[in-house]
């Protein structure tokens, strides 16, 4: 597959993106102490939600409608443009179809429920956000715009020709149309889909233009001090909304450079600052140790830890919806 060739940056060396402000990365060895070490929670089978959303066709400009499909997807409508957020319909986030993480709940819309889609926002190449089976179902039904860092567009037109992916840096603008347009933000993670691609594709989280206000969507991050979030604040704000995640976060020797903990996330909340957040990265797919009902339950400890009222940072269950 050809990978991305491009100048030198202060996060690319030519041959693999990296984060100028990160810690080096875990190697296989310590992954397998992580793996080969006794507890890990045991998830059920099947955590089924309650609901389950028939989303409207268009929203007018001036509500934002958010649904929680479930793990990191979301379907964000507002301005009559309907966007996906790391899309993924298939049964497992893997690879292949018989194993790897599976689904402990379904879809919080069916695939055959979702209004047309105009945009979708791929934030990196880990099979729980960049699911290569619904981007081309998507194409098939759609033919949306993608819009995702550098590197994942090339995968996604190798994977099917019919993906309109288009391959954006770090602080790089994109106009969406109806007064809608998504930046490029830096975050803390890094990228892989196989053995021998290790950060060949960046990643990134997203700062979204509305008419009704800036969203701050982040798809997977370290909290790594808070400064990534500040200046958000800073170079972005005021930001109406964030969608910050708070699973897959145990054991934190070997994940706290790479996704945050529920603590990290409400304080991530008060570095951007944004007004309102929404809980995502949880209960759906089971890709670390701590139980599937752990991270709603220490967000909700650590939004009283801090002394926020409950209803300013919501965990949603798949199917929910939220509007401002």
């Amino acid at each position: 597959m050809k990978t991305y060739s491009g100048p030198l940056s202060d996060h690319f060396d030519g041959t693999r993106f990296y984060d100028p402000e990160g810690t080096e990365l875990k190697s296989f060895g310590q992954f397998l102490k992580w793996r080969l070490t006794p507890g890990r929670h045991r998830w059920p089978d099947r955590v089924p939600s309650p609901y389950s959303d028939t989303p409207p066709r268009r929203v007018p400009e001036d509500r934002i409608r958010f649904c929680f499909v479930g793990h990191a997807s979301w379907l964000i409508q507002t301005a009559e443009r309907n966007i996906l957020v790391d899309p993924i319909w298939s049964e497992r986030a893997s690879p292949v179809s018989f194993v790897g993480p599976k689904r402990v709940n379904d879809p919080g819309i069916a695939f055959d429920a979702l209004p047309p889609i105009d945009t979708v926002l791929v934030s990196h190449g880990h099979y729980d956000h960049f699911d290569r089976p619904t981007l081309s179902r998507l194409a098939a039904k759609f033919s949306p715009r993608v819009i995702t860092p550098i590197g994942n567009d090339l995968a996604m037109k190798h994977a099917d020709a019919r993906i309109r992916a288009e391959g954006f840096d770090w602080d790089q603008r994109v106009e969406l149309g109806s007064g809608l347009a998504v930046t490029l933000v830096r975050t803390r993670h890094w990228s892989a889909r196989g053995p021998f691609d290790r950060n060949k594709t960046l990643w990134a989280s997203f700062v979204l233009e509305t008419p009704a206000g800036k969203l701050y969507l982040v798809g997977d991050s370290g909290y790594g001090g808070g400064r990534l979030f500040r200046r958000v604040r800073d170079q972005h704000g005021p930001l109406r909304l964030a969608i910050l995640p708070i699973g897959a976060y145990e054991p934190r020797w070997f994940l706290r450079d790479q996704h945050m903990d529920p603590e990290e996330a409400v304080q991530a909340l008060l570095d951007c600052g944004a007004e309102q957040a929404l809980a995502s990265h949880h209960g759906t797919f089971q890709l670390t140790d701590e139980a599937v009902d752990a991270p709603v339950e220490a967000l909700q400890a650590a939004l009283e830890a801090a002394r926020l009222p409950p209803d300013r940072f919501v965990a949603l269950r798949p199917g929910q919806v939220f509007e401002l």
